[in-house]
């Protein structure tokens, strides 16, 4: 098997979801990893740590706008001069792009909202949550190359302890039409902290907070605990809390290590963004809240009273 992995980079970093998927695909042979961007040379060397023995680099100024198009160009040819039969992808709106446009250029199969990734009697088989994430089905691939879309937060970027890997230049030729579409310009939003996609503590606000000024309880709760807030659905339609912050099955899916539900009733469409979090702690004054059912502490009573008196206590934890 020759993997090959789509590292994604943002802000000069390399992304845990990326990184994850790396080290997964490492676990199971030999990986090789390409990067495409401008200035992204230098980001190679941090892949060896997880796992990648060769690292594609296609770094040219063209290539700079995160656009979809032209990685496609560089991840077809990388494909094609290597022999790859398998290419992974850590999900994300970039990604995903890439990912659809690869299997399109290659006529290839493309498994996505996949879980996990394991070897069966010499045949790789892909892990994906099905009704409502009540259980796992097995999916694979009738032909190759082998592209896999794989879901937030499904692997840990945990080093290897590999060393340095070759660096191999990229230089991409890109279709016509790859160059037709530019970006005239990117607006990041304002926020402090880590995204709910790489915290590994994040503190989600449910309808139960009252109304959106509540959202500060979640925010200072939060900022004690290092974490990034998140909402669930009715939050955000309500306009509560931005899109971005969503968690569940029409938003992000999460697996922090720790998940502190505020107020939040645990419907299947919110438990399946993130049942898979290590630690899941629930306050809500109904005790007979369906989260109760899937957490791993459960705390009966008003969130106004609670979490004040809890974000207050993990700061003395800290100050002291």
């Amino acid at each position: 098997m020759a993997t090959l992995v789509f590292l994604e980079h943002h802000g000069g970093e390399l992304q845990k979801g990326s990184l994850g998927v790396l080290a997964k695909a490492a676990s199971l042979g030999d990986a090789s990893a390409v990067l495409v961007g401008a200035g992204v040379t230098a980001l190679a060397a941090e892949a060896g740590g997880y796992g990648a023995a060769t690292v594609h680099v296609a770094d040219d100024a063209s290539l700079e706008s995160p656009l979809p198009q032209p990685r496609v160009d560089a991840l077809a040819q990388v494909v094609r001069d290597g022999g790859y039969d398998t290419v992974l992808f850590a999900n994300s709106v970039l990604a995903a792009d890439v990912a659809a446009g690869l299997a399109a250029r290659l006529d290839a199969g493309l498994n996505w909202d996949l879980a996990d990734l394991v070897q069966q009697d010499g045949t790789l088989v892909g892990k994906r949550p099905a009704l409502g994430d009540s259980v796992y089905v097995d999916v694979g691939w009738k032909t190759e190359p082998r592209i896999a879309l794989f879901r937030a937060g499904s692997f840990d970027a945990t080093p290897t302890g590999g060393g340095a890997p070759a660096v191999e230049s990229v230089a991409v030729e890109l279709e016509p039409y790859s160059t037709a579409t530019k970006i005239v310009a990117q607006e990041h939003e304002e926020s402090s902290g880590p995204s709910i996609e790489d915290a590994d503590v994040i503190v989600a606000g449910g309808r139960g907070l009252g109304a959106p000024e509540n959202f500060s309880l979640a925010e200072e709760l939060a900022r004690a605990l290092g974490g990034a807030v998140g909402a669930t659905r009715a939050v955000v339609d309500a306009g509560w809390y931005p899109y971005a912050a969503q968690i569940g099955q029409t938003g992000k899916t999460v697996s922090p290590k720790l998940y502190v539900a505020l107020g939040i009733s645990g419907a299947i469409q919110h438990k399946v963004g993130m049942q898979s979090s290590n630690t899941i702690v629930a306050i809500n004054k109904d005790p007979n809240a369906p989260i109760f059912e899937f957490s791993d502490l459960g705390v009966v009573g008003d969130v106004h009273e609670i979490v004040p008196k809890l974000t207050e206590l993990v700061q003395q934890r800290k100050n002291g």
